[in-house]
């Protein structure tokens, strides 16, 4: 399976089984931010695109399956063990699949985190990252009434994983999501 060539497949798949513009919204938002983490680390960016792409494929039918037909889409599609594991490790709480390779903890961490960047630049006035700081991310993140279905846990979880400030971590995504920001209905 060569990857370049099935980005649009695997967004055939997304949209076969995802038909919510929020779902297929954050789908793109992890998508474009594991293509940075990747590019950042000096590693296969069409790889972890399209794992971050299709990390919640199986979301919207069977939330109560979460991760686990996920994995038996992705085997039936002939994708290779490493996007299997993926899929299951990003949903760590869920599976008991522990994120292990700097992919599977950079999609574990980038997840929840990309959510919650989404969120607070929705609350803005301008609802762009343009001018989105970390420091105002930062003040959203003790409100714990503000986004309180995104796991503030997982994030910082994933950012000890990684070994990597939150604060880094948090600046590391918005910049991956500025150019995408009109994609995850984002911006003017």
């Amino acid at each position: 399976m060569t990857l370049t060539k099935d980005r649009e497949k695997a967004w055939e798949l997304l949209s076969a089984h995802n038909r919510e513009e929020m779902h297929l919204r954050h789908a793109l938002a992890v998508e474009g931010a594991m293509r940075h983490f990747a590019r950042r680390a000096g590693e296969d960016e069409d790889l972890w695109g399209i794992v971050g792409l299709l990390h919640d494929l199986d979301w919207e039918e069977t939330p109560d399956r979460h991760c686990a037909q996920a994995a038996i889409w992705l085997e039936e599609a002939g994708y290779p063990p490493e996007f299997v594991r993926a899929m299951q490790a990003h949903g760590w709480d869920i599976t008991g699949v522990e994120p292990q390779s700097l992919l599977e903890k950079t999609l574990y961490t980038v997840d929840e985190l990309t959510g919650f960047i989404t969120a607070v630049a929705l609350v803005r006035p301008s609802k762009s990252l343009q001018d989105l700081e970390v420091s105002s991310v930062k003040k959203k993140w003790k409100d714990k009434a503000f986004a309180r279905g995104v796991n503030r846990e997982v994030i910082t979880r994933g950012a000890e994983l990684l070994g990597e400030p939150l604060e880094g971590l948090i600046a590391e995504t918005i910049q991956a999501l500025r150019p995408l920001e009109a994609q995850i209905g984002l911006g003017a």
